[in-house]
This record gives C-alpha cells, structure tokens and sequence, in this order.
C-alpha cells in the first residue's frame, strides 16, 4: 500500500482504498479537577500486575472493536506482555464486585511521572451511560493526582471513537489542546477485526 501521501491543509486529500483516517485531539488537564459523584458500590478496581494475553485481548475486543480498537492486537502474545508490563505502565480491571466479570479497562502510564498518560480508557457496551465511566475515571483522577510528582494528564480521543468520548472527557476537566490526522490500515481488510466492526467507519476496498 502507498506509504505516503500529500494533505491538503485547506480541502480535501483523497485516501488510497484500504486506509482508514481519523482526526485526534488530544486533551490535557494541569491539576486536579472538582470530583463529580459517582455512586456504582457495586464496582471494583483491580491492579493487573501481569496481565494474561487471552483475557486482556478478549476485554479489549468488548470495549474496543466498536470503536476500531486494534492497536493491542496486532503484536504477540510476547510483545502485548512486555508493553503492559514496562516499567511506570499500569493496568487496572474494572470489574463488577470484587474479582467479578472484568467490565472496564483503564491504563496509566507513569514513564514520565510528571507527564502522565491515560493510555486506555473503556467499558464494555453494557456499562455505558450508567454512571460506570464516571466512576472509573474518579477511580483514573485519584490514581493520577494522588502521586506528588504529576504535573499534567494528557489524553487523546479520535473521531472514530464513541461520539461521546470528547465531551466526556471535558466534562471530566480535560482541556482541547492540539489535533492530529491518523492514517492507518484499516484492521478489518486484514482480519484484526470483524468486517462489521466500527459500523460507522465504513470499509472502503480497492478495485
């Protein structure tokens, strides 16, 4: 597939067949914002110290596949282990009860500690729009801001994400800060997702 192409920065750039783009924005917050209740008792957060390939991947799949999720999914078992587990990278479950059904995904990463990441932020389709993400991230906001070296927490959300990321994560104290384009294959061609995953993105093919 073409490595490259030339954008247009004032119109449109026409995108070989099997590419997907995205525009990103990324988001930042400087200091810890006002918490915002969140009552979900029946909620647990669990520390995955060495996560196991196959439950990951399967969580990730639920939360992201929706949402053309698949940048854990092209790398073996080997490599996804070695990444989730560098040092200053934290994985954190967010399960019903305590060792219950994992039901959400959030990971940290520390590598800077005073430029933290909010690398994944998801739940599964059951759990949206029912208090679980507000109470996951109070949950990500005190990981973050309870460590003395933080300074900022960035994150980024792209138009192929859920339409309600963006605002979720201003709601949250997040401010706009820069965008990006995303040029990629798209990971359905190749069977890294279902071809009916991210109905919203369509899948475009060559001739």
């Amino acid at each position: 597939m073409t490595s490259s192409i030339t954008v247009d920065l004032s119109g449109y750039t026409d995108l070989p067949a099997g590419k997907v783009a995205t525009i990103v924005t990324y988001l930042e917050m400087r200091a810890r914002p006002l918490a915002r209740r969140a009552e979900r008792p029946d909620l647990s957060l669990e520390r995955i110290e060495r996560p196991d390939p196959v439950e990951y991947r399967a969580l990730f799949r639920r939360i992201g596949d929706e949402w053309l999720w698949f940048g854990r999914l092209t790398v073996s078992d080997q490599d996804l282990v070695a990444a989730l587990t560098r040092p200053g990278h934290e994985v954190y479950f967010c399960r019903k009860g305590r060792g219950g059904e994992p039901v959400g995904l959030l990971e940290l990463d520390f590598t800077d500690p005073a430029d933290v990441e909010l690398a994944y932020f998801g739940l599964v389709p059951e759990e949206i729009g029912n208090g679980a993400g507000r109470w996951l991230m109070n949950e990500a906001l005190s990981q973050v801001w309870s460590r003395p070296q933080t300074q900022r927490l960035f994150v980024h959300t792209c138009t192929a994400d859920s339409p309600q990321a963006l605002g979720f994560y201003r709601a949250s104290g997040f401010t706009p800060y820069k965008r990006a384009i995303e040029i990629a294959d798209d990971p359905r061609l190749a069977g890294v997702l279902p071809r009916d995953a991210a109905g919203h993105v369509p899948v475009i093919e060559g001739e």
